[in-house]
C-alpha cells in the first residue's frame, strides 16, 4: 500500500508519519528531503520560501506530479508499504490516486497549527504567527497547477483527519483511515 500524505502546516504529518513507520512499518519517502537536496545543490538558504520557490520551479520544468511522481517510483521499487510525505499540489494528489495509492489529508486549526509548527523548531518555521499564514496564503495556488495549493490538495484526499486532539485520538483516526 502507498499513501500519500497531503495537509496544512503543523497539522500533524509528521505524526502520521511516525505512528505508520512505527507501529505499521511503513517506508518513509520525503517531499521535503527530496526538496531540500536540491535547494543545497543550489547553495540557497533551506527555508520554508526556498522550498516552495524551488518546489514550485521543479513543478514547472518537469510537470506539475514530478516530485510525488518521482518518490512513488523509488517506493514501487522497493516494494512493501509507502507513506509520501507531502502532498502540496492537487495534481500530486491525482497522480497518487491514479498510481493506485491513497490520499490521507490532515488538518487542525490554525492557531493549534501555528502553535505545533513552533514547538518542533523547524528552520523554516521561525516566523511570526503572521507570516506563517502569509506564507500559508502563498501556498494556495488554485490556478496554477505548477504551484503548490495546500488546501485543494486536502480537498482532493481520499479522506480527512481533523487533528485537534491527542496523540491517542491521532492514533484512533490513522487506525480507521487505514481500514476506511
Amino acid at each position: 500500500m502507498i499513501i500519500g500524505l497531503a495537509g496544512s502546516f503543523g497539522a500533524g504529518k509528521g505524526a502520521v508519519v511516525d505512528y505508520l513507520v512505527a507501529k505499521k512499518g511503513f517506508t518513509h519517502y520525503s517531499a521535503s528531503k527530496f526538496i531540500t537536496e536540491e535547494i543545497l545543490r543550489r547553495g540557497l538558504p533551506v527555508n520554508r520560501d526556498s522550498m516552495t520557490l524551488v518546489a514550485n520551479e521543479l513543478r514547472a520544468a518537469h510537470g506539475p506530479a514530478y516530485i510525488i511522481e518521482t518518490l512513488y517510483g523509488e517506493a514501487q521499487k522497493a516494494g512493501g508499504n509507502a507513506v509520501i510525505e507531502s502532498l502540496r499540489a492537487v495534481a500530486e494528489v491525482r497522480k497518487i490516486k491514479a498510481l493506485g495509492g491513497r490520499v490521507i489529508g490532515v488538518d487542525a486549526r490554525p492557531e493549534l497549527r501555528y502553535e505545533r509548527s513552533v514547538k518542533r523548531g523547524s528552520l523554516k518555521d521561525t516566523v511570526s504567527y503572521d507570516k506563517w499564514l502569509e506564507q500559508e496564503r502563498a501556498e494556495t495556488n488554485p490556478d496554477d497547477p505548477t504551484k503548490q495549493d495546500i488546501f485543494g490538495a486536502l480537498k482532493e484526499a481520499d479522506l480527512v483527519i481533523e487533528n485537534n486532539g491527542s496523540f491517542a485520538d491521532l492514533d484512533k483516526e490513522i487506525e480507521a483511515a487505514l481500514w476506511n
